[in-house]
């Protein structure tokens, strides 16, 4: 051999060598995971739930100084699975510290395996174990998978068996035909393809060049592969993945994992404070979220801003401890003796926020964006435009078939055993295609959506006379104009937007039904301008596919593209539906009262339905109201404040001890009926409303920022907005007993006083807001101004995240049309608290 080639035979055997040798060792005594400085390895703490097998939050995770970087280790059946591609389902672990070893115990139909972890000073020893050996149909599909946030390794490089090559910014690989279509793909029809590997070795390595992000994994035998997802879906990641050979079992696969470990580092304090800004006589606390290990005592500073540029200090009290929350330290400064006008940064150690004002009237226009701009976009049925841009065209003008039957569909979706309607299943049910919302980062309309933000914008309207009129809407033209005004409150125009809907529901079937939802898995990955999902003709059986014709009935289509209507009869739902209607009836009142009327009479007919038949109980999901005597009890107030009528008030006041049970829930609905209930009623209120504030109080305990933080698949914003307008309804109710604090506490967290980051919540407001979302427009990476998203997602055992860099991650980023409504509401009632206090 060549001195040449000895040599590169030799760079080529150090290539595979573990780089573990050097690294700190993994440590597995304080947490149930490996630890060392900017590395954990998370090895089952969470599993696929079953919904959403995309959640991205599952198996062998890495957090990678301090960003999660790879998750869902764990053998899956294909390369590059989808949401609805199957997920082995978690049987159980085991965690031994002293062995430094954790194991899960996983199955699939047909076989059971194990994933273990063991420690090896600074690596993992990643293997999968079969009691018996593959069936034979799982050959060539069962495989072990290890999946890699791509916006983490773009621009970056990695090394195949030592092959230098980049990470590419977009997906362009081989792809290969296949005899079956991947649900994921984005196609309704046409042949499958899958991507074919993008380079293999035995040993691959990432980003070599960076710390943050350097990993090596290297096979026991045989290749890995490393395939781009996102050649089957804008949503897919890297995935590394090596197949489970058949015929053997025991230890069939072994991979070693190494993440560069940096001695001692720490990771960068995060300032959590709101973008917006404060009111100079608000309370103004400032969290520092610190690594756990940084034992450093630094002082915070305030810095204001001159005209000239100058930053001048301002004297700040010295920080206090306030303990450990999760995984990191906390440490609290409370400036709300600062109350000079101007505009302020806080530093800590170098790490300096972004610029925000201490002044009065910041709540006047926080709300804007979310009133002009988001609130519109989700409206379905029309076209929205803005200026220059078009958001999307008149969508969904061919709405809907009736839903087939015992149909478990997408998305919490399911048809009973019965239509409940006249309509055969396929069949066209006319007069659907009216009002409604777009429902979150979809293009489905859930009528459970649709009532509680009517309800939430005529409690807004009816509170705070809320008269912006921004936005010019024209039913007839199904069309929108943002940022012109036609002469009516945006406000009732959304309101009257949502009634539509429902009031179409009970035209066309005479019941409120689930929603109206994309036919197919293709349908619903659309993103983009929710127009050109389909093609806006009713389809007709006797055409051919993609045929279309035109006669004196329309335009008709072969293309099987209209949404589907969900009818199995629930009556949680009319409730539901009736309490919006009579909400409706009373903001429209003297300014269209034919309209008004209209809902007000559809309203009492549901209820004189409802109370005379035995309830429909048909649950399923999220999709079929809320408890049943939830929903009635909101109706019976709605009506009650509608009409004045006194049978109402006896059933509010009938059903109130159950709402007590449920008081985080109900008592906004419950405050409503004051003025109208006997004394019993507003003593046995203002008991709960002092257990309400015991309750309250405990949450700045519970965490540094004294709000409900939620664990699980979905964020919280949702509960921190019902926990801020809670607290002004029970403020208003009994200021002697509830203090205005939850408003302003709520309202800072979603402005980023927060953990994980300090970004707010609300894209658009605050000088740094979440500006890659989960809305209909994710896949460019971009926002919807005034959109709410989730916010702060806890991945057990402890680490909280909001990720600024993947929109996908549907369970931190993705707005919900409800939360919009809240943040209006909420911001107003800021609002009022301010002018209260002048």
């Amino acid at each position: 051999m060549s001195r040449r080639h000895m040599l590169l035979a030799a760079l080529i055997g150090a290539a595979v060598v573990p780089a573990s040798a050097q690294e700190a060792p993994l440590r597995l005594d304080r947490a149930d995971y490996f630890e060392a400085p900017g590395v954990n390895w998370l090895i089952f703490s969470n599993v696929n739930e079953g919904l959403f097998a995309d959640a991205k939050i599952s198996g062998v995770e890495l957090i990678h100084q301090g960003i999660r970087t790879a998750t869902n280790g764990d053998v899956r059946l294909a390369a590059t699975p989808g949401q609805w591609d199957p997920a082995g389902q978690f049987v159980s672990r085991r965690v031994d510290k002293a062995a430094g070893v954790i194991e899960a115990a996983m199955r699939y139909p047909g076989f059971t395996y194990t994933v273990r972890a063991e420690r090896r000073g600074g690596s993992i020893a990643l293997s999968v174990w079969l009691d018996r050996p593959l069936p034979d149909d799982m050959v060539g599909k069962a495989g072990l998978n290890l999946e890699f946030v791509p916006a983490a390794y773009w621009h970056r490089s990695y090394l195949a068996d030592g092959r230098p090559a980049l990470f590419p910014r977009h997906p362009a690989d081989a792809m290969q035909l296949t005899a079956e279509r991947n649900p994921a793909s984005g196609r309704s029809d046409g042949p499958g393809a899958e991507p074919l590997p993008f380079a293999t070795g035995r040993q691959l390595v990432f980003s070599p060049e960076d710390p943050a992000r350097h990993v090596t994994i290297t096979a026991g035998e045989g290749n890995l592969s490393l395939f781009d997802g996102r050649n089957q879906a804008d949503n897919g990641w890297y995935v590394v993945r090596q197949l489970i050979p058949g015929g053997r079992s025991g230890k069939v696969i072994e991979w070693t994992l190494d993440a560069k470990s940096v001695p001692g580092w720490l990771r960068p304090p995060v300032i959590a404070h709101s973008q917006l800004g404060y009111l100079p006589g608000a309370r103004k606390i400032a969290t520092i979220e610190l690594d756990r290990d940084d034992k450093r005592q630094l002082r915070p500073s305030l810095l204001r801003v001159e005209a000239s540029g100058k930053l001048v200090p301002v004297q700040l009290p010295a920080a206090r401890e306030w303990g450990r929350y999760l995984r990191y330290r906390y440490l609290q400064v409370d400036f709300s003796g600062v109350k000079t006008p101007g505009t302020y940064l806080l530093d800590y150690g170098g790490t300096r926020t972004a610029p925000f004002p201490i002044a009065s009237g910041l709540f006047d226009r926080a709300w804007h964006q979310t009133n002009d701009v988001y609130l519109p976009v989700a409206m379905d049925h029309v076209a929205v435009n803005e200026a220059y841009r078009v958001w999307h065209g008149d969508s969904h003008r061919d709405d809907a078939r009736q839903a087939p039957l015992n149909h478990e569909h997408i998305d919490l979706y399911r048809q009973g055993p019965t239509t409940d309607t006249k309509f055969k299943p396929g069949e066209h049910i006319p007069g659907l295609a009216v009002g409604g919302w777009l429902d979150a980062g979809d293009f489905d309309i859930r009528t459970q959506t649709q009532y509680q933000v009517i309800r939430q914008l005529v409690d807004a309207w009816e509170l705070f006379a809320i008269d912006r009129d921004t936005v010019a809407v024209d039913w007839d033209a199904r069309k929108v104009d943002l940022h012109v005004p036609d002469g009516t409150p945006d406000i009732l125009q959304q309101i009257r937007h949502g009634s539509l809907q429902l009031l179409a529901q009970y035209d066309a079937v005479g019941h409120a039904i689930h929603g109206i939802v994309e036919p197919d898995v293709g349908q619903y990955t659309h993103l983009g301008d929710a127009a050109s999902k389909t093609d806006g003709l009713i389809y007709d059986p006797s055409l051919k596919p993609y045929e279309r014709a035109y006669d004196s009935r329309g335009g008709r289509s072969g293309t099987p593209d209209d949404r589907w209507a969900f009818t199995s009869r629930a009556t949680a739902l009319d409730y539901g539906s009736a309490a919006a209607l009579a909400a409706a009836s009373r903001a429209w009142r003297g300014r269209d009262d034919a309209f008004a009327r209209r809902c007000l009479n559809r309203a009492q007919r549901i209820w004189e339905l409802e109370q005379a038949r035995p309830p429909a109980t048909f649950r399923h999901g999220n999709t079929t109201g809320g408890p049943l005597d939830v929903e009635e009890f909101g109706a019976a107030v709605e009506l009650l404040l509608a009409t004045g009528d006194r049978r109402y008030a006896a059933r509010v006041e009938a059903l109130a001890p159950a709402m007590l049970k449920r008081f985080g829930f109900t008592a906004q609905t419950m405050v409503k009926a004051l003025p109208h209930m006997p004394s019993a009623y507003r003593a046995m209120l203002e008991a709960a409303a002092r257990d309400w504030t015991v309750q309250a109080d405990a949450m700045r305990k519970a965490n540094p920022f004294g709000v409900p933080i939620t664990e699980g698949s979905w964020a919280g914003s949702g509960a921190v907005l019902g926990f801020g307008l809670t607290g002004y309804a029970l403020h208003r109710a009994f200021p002697e007993i509830v203090d205005a604090g939850p408003v302003m506490r709520a309202l800072d967290f979603l402005h980023g006083h927060h953990p994980a980051s300090d970004r707010s919540l609300v894209s658009g407001v605050g000088a740094v807001s979440k500006e890659v979302a989960y809305g209909s427009n994710r896949a460019d990476f971009s926002f919807i101004p005034g959109g709410v998203v989730p916010g702060i997602l806890v991945l057990k055992p402890d680490y909280p995240e909001s990720r600024d860099d993947w929109p996908f991650f549907w369970g931190q980023n993705e707005y919900v049309v409800p939360e919009g409504a809240m943040y209006i509401a909420l911001a107003h009632a800021a609002r009022q608290l301010e002018r209260a206090a002048r």
